[in-house]
């Protein structure tokens, strides 16, 4: 088995939400020892400064926690990067799931940026949160792509964060201005979705908004203006801006940038890895009564349902992608480790596809390496993927963090946010 394989085997159990459980755990120690929520029955002018005082002694001890943790992951980090060290880290004993990390996290500084922003520390009935820490960790990984290297390629899921579910990147949409101000930077971008479209027009009409805003812009150069791809279907299908092509983009034959693992995946095998997942999502239909109708693709095989109104339970969606991906993880070929794929519960859809996210990004990676020269080889250090997608069933946002580093947003107004953070680091490290 491959490293790559055997990153990606070992992430399949390790889902970041499990680290951020643990952390929240921690938090809830000191919440609960000096939360004090008696002090709304004080006195109102003894309740001020007792309210000042629990939100000094709170702040102080998360910072303290998050100090810890900081630590204990860059000891975790120089474990994974000492091959000849047998025993795990004291990270790795508490978070059994943990995964590899790229980059140090400056977890306490991203902890007081969040706590200015959202006044964790002054709650004295709500404890932190899993989305405090959530955004917490997204700081502290913007942070560490800016202040310990250089971030070369950012990338982007489509559906929930550029724009919302089954929507298209408008040109009023506030993401447009921000990902132009990336190009500017220098910053290659890849917007590697699970959509799977073989035609440019498709993709056009999903991201018109920011293919036409590049095309109009008179400062960015042609070099910047090269510095966009879109990778469909996960992994699948390659497009590059194209001022020229009357949609914007050009495909890029399949050939150019395959990598050699890629190269080798066997047509049969593809061909009978669907046709399993194709079985499997039939006896869905037919057993959870969904109101969906089957659609194979070249490099892909899902349900959609018979009708753009019918939105199927949520339920239903995730036991899909459940049973069909332990089908195919049980079958002849699936077994065989030759193929990688990913079900994935789309909100709207269950799909499979041939490959997964982390291929996409990898290919990103390789392509804009290859433009730079030997020099400019990006690696997942200087790489930001941007995502929703890493916490359901068949999370597909998730599989990007075997290549590089990751940030989980919930919405396009949390890939504003993150933007304009990632900006202002950015700027300050320029100056």
């Amino acid at each position: 088995m491959t490293t790559r394989y055997r990153v990606e085997y070992a992430l399949k159990t390790h889902r970041r939400d499990q680290f951020i459980e643990w952390i929240k755990a921690l938090l809830a120690v000191p919440f609960v020892l000096y939360s004090q929520p008696h002090g709304v029955l004080e006195d109102p002018d003894r309740s001020v400064d007792t309210l000042s005082q629990t939100r000094e002694e709170a702040h102080r001890r998360y910072s303290e926690i998050f100090r810890d943790i900081e630590a204990m992951i860059d000891d975790h980090i120089a474990h994974q990067n000492d091959a000849e060290n047998p025993f795990p880290s004291k990270l790795k004993l508490l978070v059994p799931s943990i995964g590899p990390f790229f980059t140090r996290l400056p977890l306490e500084a991203a902890f007081k940026f969040q706590d200015n922003k959202r006044y964790i520390s002054s709650r004295r009935f709500v404890s932190p949160s899993f989305n405090d820490i959530r955004l917490t960790l997204n700081s502290a990984q913007i942070m560490a792509v800016t202040t310990y290297g250089t971030l070369q390629l950012a990338t982007f899921d489509g559906d929930v964060t550029l724009y919302d579910d089954g929507q298209s990147l408008e040109p009023t949409s506030p993401v447009i201005p921000r990902l132009l101000d990336l190009l500017r930077k220098n910053v290659k971008i890849g917007i590697v979705t699970a959509a799977g479209y073989t035609t440019a027009d498709r993709y056009y009409s999903r991201l018109h908004g920011l293919l036409d805003a590049m095309a109009n812009s008179a400062d960015l150069t042609p070099a910047q203006k090269q510095s966009l791809v879109v990778m469909g279907g996960e992994a699948n299908y390659l497009f590059e801006f194209d001022s020229s092509s009357p949609h914007l983009l050009a495909p890029v034959p399949r050939q150019h940038w395959l990598t050699p693992e890629m190269a080798a995946w066997n047509e049969q095998d593809i061909a009978q890895l669907l046709d399993v997942a194709e079985a499997a999502l039939r006896d869905c239909i037919k057993t959870l009564n969904l109101p969906a109708t089957l659609m194979r693709k070249d490099r892909a095989v899902g349900i959609i349902p018979v009708s753009p109104e019918i939105r199927i339970p949520r339920e239903s969606l995730e036991e899909t992608v459940l049973l069909v991906q332990k089908i195919l993880e049980l079958s002849t070929v699936g077994r065989s480790r030759r193929v990688p794929f990913c079900a994935f519960n789309g909100g709207r859809d269950v799909f499979v596809d041939i490959g997964d996210k982390s291929w996409g990004v990898t290919v990103c990676q390789r392509w804009f390496s290859q433009k730079e020269g030997p020099h400019g080889v990006i690696k997942g250090e200087n790489t930001l993927h941007v995502g929703d997608q890493f916490l359901s069933a068949g999370a597909n946002d998730f599989r990007a963090r075997s290549v590089g580093t990751t940030a989980w947003i919930a919405s396009p107004v949390e890939t504003v946010e993150l933007l304009d953070e990632l900006a202002e680091l950015m700027g300050k490290k320029m100056s």
